[in-house]
């Protein structure tokens, strides 16, 4: 086990998690996690299910006196999102998560924690390794691919599950009941283009957007943070039409679902201009950095002298790049009209890549409402079929309908109030959960979602709050226990 999770509690829950962060488990690279899975459901006698995708479905008969309880599922996904910092040597295929403890929380040391979900799992795990909680008949539901496309999900039986109700452990804050979520698409871009040579007498230089907090595209998307690839854009298109630089590569952010954090791109301008340029990027930095004072304090613009380029982008490929890079939408589009404070739809400008053919651009729209949903992604799309790009919606996933009557909510929320003298919070959320699919595949699904408190998911240093474990498990034991 992991150092800093010896002396945690609860004991058989860290356990679980600290051999999960033993395990690679990238999403769509599940295959070493899965098997861990389907090995402790057979060595325990349970009996254990695998589909063609990965997931892993763990029956567990009921407690005695429970036999006729409803049966309760309990699901959670095995993948996670792998971020680092740009100066931390790590692969996630083959080397262990690191993590220290530190101020009460345990974080992730220069990497994602993979806490999303990994502690869920490590929950169910540990409630079917202890035969002394009190449940009806247990299902354990474990997906692949959450992270980035929901496959799991997406592809489970229509006839695997038995359960009437439904707990998933992929909520973020303690203290909160999600009885909702926003459905998503993904709408990709590509762009042809050719090379050109260097022209003589010009200087090269790498602009590099960095330390953005990032985070999560949905959870996060109204807190004010900035977007990697929206600066580095604003500075290029600018640079473009005051200095004529010529662009030789630009790559930024990573994941779909992830706020960019870092970006960079190389550059030549004519030697004579290279003062302004430097100070072109100076004054703007000065100004980006002020607008985003308050969410954004440790953002850093620079710019510095490289090598020359083997080649630069064609030009009207640049031009038309830029502009519509720069006209690309990122952040909240609309809020609900219904819910006070809630994010009806939003935008993520997540990435840009080249791969020396083509230039890549991924996006991902979400809505609570379905045709606001598509609405956004067409219009990222018009965004960029004005250049002549090829653009790509994924297949979507649904949102999940809150339903406030729900028998679970209700023993949740009395649960709650008992244990600890409050109310707890009952709300939808912005982010995608695996609970849409859920329940268009089995729609008298009984659901809600909650979990332990995490903060700076999908982005490096993410952290857990180890005392919400606690509160967390116990409160699961309590809820199995009264849906007697």
């Amino acid at each position: 086990m992991n150092a800093a999770l010896k002396d945690l509690k609860p004991a058989k829950v860290w356990f679980y998690f600290g051999e999960l962060m033993n395990i690679p488990r990238p999403s769509k690279h599940e295959e070493k996690v899965s098997a861990y899975l389907q090995n402790f459901g057979k060595e325990h006698g349970f009996e254990t299910l695998a589909d063609e995708v990965g997931n892993v479905l763990i029956r567990k008969p009921a407690y005695k006196g429970y036999e006729n309880a409803p049966g309760v599922c309990l699901q959670a996904h095995m993948d996670m999102v792998c971020e680092k910092n740009g100066d931390k040597q790590f692969d996630f295929l083959t080397q262990p998560i690191e993590a220290f403890v530190e101020d009460g929380w345990l974080v992730g040391d220069g990497t994602t924690l993979g806490a999303d979900d990994g502690i869920g799992v490590a929950a169910a795990l540990a409630i079917l390794d202890d035969d002394t909680i009190e449940h009806g008949p247990l299902e354990c539901l474990f997906t692949v691919d959450e992270e980035t496309g929901l496959t799991g999900a997406a592809n489970l039986h229509t006839d695997w599950l038995k359960s009437e109700i439904l707990l998933n452990f992929d909520d973020e804050d303690e203290g909160e009941y999600c009885i909702g979520c926003a459905g998503g698409v993904d709408t990709t871009v590509a762009i042809n283009y050719t090379t050109r040579p260097v022209p003589d007498g010009e200087a090269a230089f790498r602009v590099k957007v960095s330390g953005l907090t990032g985070g999560h595209s949905g959870d996060d998307i109204n807190r004010g943070r900035g977007c990697a690839n929206q600066m580095l854009t604003r500075i290029l298109w600018q640079a473009t039409d005051e200095v004529k630089i010529g662009l030789a590569q630009i790559d930024g952010g990573n994941l779909r679902n992830a706020i960019a954090r870092e970006a960079w791109a190389d550059i030549v301008v004519l030697k004579e201009m290279a003062d302004q340029f430097r100070q072109l990027v100076m004054t703007m930095g000065e100004e980006i950095k002020f607008e985003y004072r308050s969410t954004e304090p440790n953002l850093t613009i620079e710019v510095e002298e490289i090598e020359q380029p083997a080649c630069l982008i064609d030009r009207a490929t640049q031009f038309n790049l830029l502009n519509a890079m720069y006209a690309c939408a990122h952040g909240v589009l609309s809020m609900s009209r219904e819910i006070e404070n809630f994010v009806e739809t939003s935008t993520n400008f997540a990435s840009i890549k080249m791969d020396g053919k083509q230039i890549h651009i991924a996006t991902s729209q979400r809505s609570s409402v379905e045709s606001s949903k598509w609405d956004a992604a067409r219009k990222i799309e018009a965004t960029f079929r004005m250049i002549g790009a090829e653009v790509k919606h994924g297949d979507g996933y649904p949102g999940w309908t809150p339903n406030p009557t729900s028998r679970v909510l209700k023993v949740g929320v009395d649960t709650y109030k008992k244990m600890y003298g409050k109310e707890p919070v009952v709300r939808a959320i912005h982010a995608g959960l695996e609970c849409g699919l859920i329940g268009e595949k089995y729609p008298k699904m009984d659901m809600i979602s909650y979990g332990p408190t995490l903060r700076g998911v999908h982005a490096p240093g993410e952290k857990i709050e180890i005392s919400t474990v606690e509160m967390f498990w116990n409160q699961t034991l309590e809820i199995l226990k009264n849906l007697k």
